[in-house]
């Protein structure tokens, strides 16, 4: 492995003992729904089931208790169309650190309740998330803050990657683990953990068709800036920040990434929900679908999805349900 998996390595195993206080051990549930439909050994780790309904709630947690007792006195700043808002004003509501979050227009209106309720203020400004990272940052900068990055951070990215220690931890053979794709924190901070204590467990990085810029960027040997589609993933859309310390980790230790259409992340979603029993989000749908693809691969293989979320809004839900009749 290379020195920057071997450095985020070392964090996770940090942030392994930091977080553990604060954040859930989620179950690792078989799936007898996708074991039949694939011949495989399918097991769905449950981070939508995670304090704020996903799995961010760890890197924002580790990034927060990383800081010294000067930055948390400042306050901190944040930029997130949701999922990452919500775990960063969770984690400083609970350590009393004061929080802005900045946040495209257009985000959902639920998520911005979730934030809010946790105590951080938000505001607004851009029009797409990679807009709003870059307002946030140059406002922490100009103000003497902390800004805690939801994806392009060592200390997020660590905190992520709890979730490979614990399906290790619940699973000894591992063949393969399907997580979705955005600007990458979750999938190179499981891999970083995953193959240097499991090497041949195969990671398949999964992003929707219409956001793919890590998928592409990764293709192209360069982060692009190239648009993106509206999808039911909201959690994965967007741009990857020029820079960002996912690129080279999903590069070196990803080993496929799958793009998926947008029926069949709804589909998935809807089959997941009605077999489980319970509420997940469409970056989750995305996992879902991703290995379905690819499933005659894996007959007879141990095989994790991650359920990375469960924040769907209500009326994204209701279109979803609306078309399936």
């Amino acid at each position: 492995m290379d020195e920057p998996g071997l450095e985020v390595l070392r964090e996770v195993l940090r942030a392994e003992r930091r977080i553990r206080p604060y954040v859930r051990e989620t179950y690792l549930e078989h799936s007898t729904y996708l074991s039949r439909l694939s011949g495989a050994n399918v097991y769905c780790k449950l981070e939508n089931l995670q304090y704020t309904g996903s799995f961010k709630a760890r890197g924002a947690m580790n990034k927060l208790l990383s800081l010294s007792g000067e930055q948390r006195e400042r306050g901190i700043v944040a930029a997130s169309t949701g999922n990452h808002g919500a775990a960063v004003a969770r984690s400083a509501g609970i350590l009393g650190v004061d929080a802005t979050i900045f946040v495209p227009n257009g985000t959902d209106a639920s998520k911005i309740r979730a934030i809010e309720s946790y105590g951080a203020k938000v505001r607004y400004y851009g029009d797409d998330c990679v807009e709003s990272e870059v307002f946030a940052r140059r406002f922490a900068e100009e103000n003497g803050l902390v800004y805690v990055p939801p994806y392009n951070d060592l200390q997020v990215i660590g905190g992520q990657g709890t979730v490979g220690v614990e399906i290790l931890r619940q699973l000894s053979e591992v063949d393969a683990i399907f997580a979705s794709v955005g600007g990458g924190g979750l999938i190179s901070g499981i891999a970083a953990y995953v193959k240097a204590v499991s090497p041949s467990t195969e990671i398949v990085g999964c992003s929707p068709e219409n956001s793919q810029v890590m998928v592409q960027s990764v293709k192209a040997g360069r982060i692009l800036d190239i648009p993106s589609l509206p999808t039911l993933s909201d959690g994965t859309a967007g741009g990857v920040e020029e820079g960002s310390i996912t690129f080279d980790l999903c590069s070196s230790l990803v080993d496929r990434f799958v793009t998926v259409s947008e029926e069949e992340i709804r589909e998935s979603l809807l089959a997941f929900m009605e077999a489980h029993h319970m509420l997940i989000e469409g970056a989750a749908a995305v996992a879902i679908a991703s290995f379905l693809k690819l499933r005659d691969e894996f007959r007879g293989k141990n095989v994790v999805v991650v359920i990375c979320g469960a924040n769907i809004g209500i009326e994204k839900l209701r279109d979803v349900l609306q078309e399936a009749r």
